[in-house]
């Protein structure tokens, strides 16, 4: 996946956006999303991405990224571009939990190094509680990839306190990696389909692979 699931950042590290199953029709958005990496004290990682998705039909959105991180002389550069598609399969509340599907390419840039993603996300709603899904095989494979596969899951149990303040814990499991935290989120909705949704997680490796902490942000303008 992106960012520090980008293996250039931190191998096996694969916190990144928990991804829930809805496409609206005639969506447009613009994205940030920033990660960074505490081990020991010290920084270690950042990565920003910036992102333009638009729905092309009632239940398919398209997104295309830009991934910049920083290395270890403190440089930050542009290291990957990736296209995802978003596939809302039911409607929201036609059966016991809500359905969808992802799709991922991304190319590291100036190297010829590719990773392709797919999975499904769920969504089920108990009372003022949501348990959200994602479950994701991941194909790696370039010049300086090894041919490899594999896989990712995400959860996250939110409480929707109000539209503008939601806590929730999540968890992240992925090759080597065991991390979970508490999340906020929220949404500020305006005229017509005009939002802007809110996301803060603090997530921490909990086995003996998966070490320090890892703060998440991201800000989403759909209109």
């Amino acid at each position: 996946m992106v960012l520090f699931s980008s293996r250039g950042v931190a191998d096996g590290v694969v916190v990144d956006k928990v991804y829930h199953p809805y496409v609206l029709p005639n969506e447009r958005e613009v994205e940030w999303r920033m990660l960074a990496q505490r081990e020991n004290g010290v920084s270690n990682d950042l990565a920003h991405q910036i992102a333009y998705g638009q729905s092309i039909t009632d239940n398919v959105m398209l997104e295309f990224y830009l991934i910049g991180q920083r290395d270890k002389n403190d440089n930050f550069s542009l290291s990957a571009y990736e296209v995802e598609a978003r596939w809302m399969i039911t409607e929201q509340g036609q059966y016991w939990a809500d359905w969808g599907m992802l799709f991922e390419v991304e190319k590291q840039h100036q190297e010829n190094n590719w990773e392709l993603t797919s999975g499904m996300v769920m969504e089920k709603e108990f009372g003022r509680t949501s348990l959200t899904l994602n479950a994701f095989l991941i194909y790696e494979w370039g010049d300086t990839l090894p041919n490899e596969i594999e896989t990712e899951f995400r959860l996250q149990y939110r409480f929707r306190h109000l539209e503008q303040f939601q806590p929730a814990i999540e968890v992240y499991s992925g090759e080597n990696y065991l991390g979970l935290g508490p999340a906020f989120m929220g949404i500020q909705r305006f005229s017509g389909q005009k939002q802007i949704k809110w996301e803060a997680a603090f997530i921490t490796g909990i086995n003996n692979e998966s070490q320090g902490h890892i703060l998440r942000l991201a800000i989403e303008y759909e209109f």
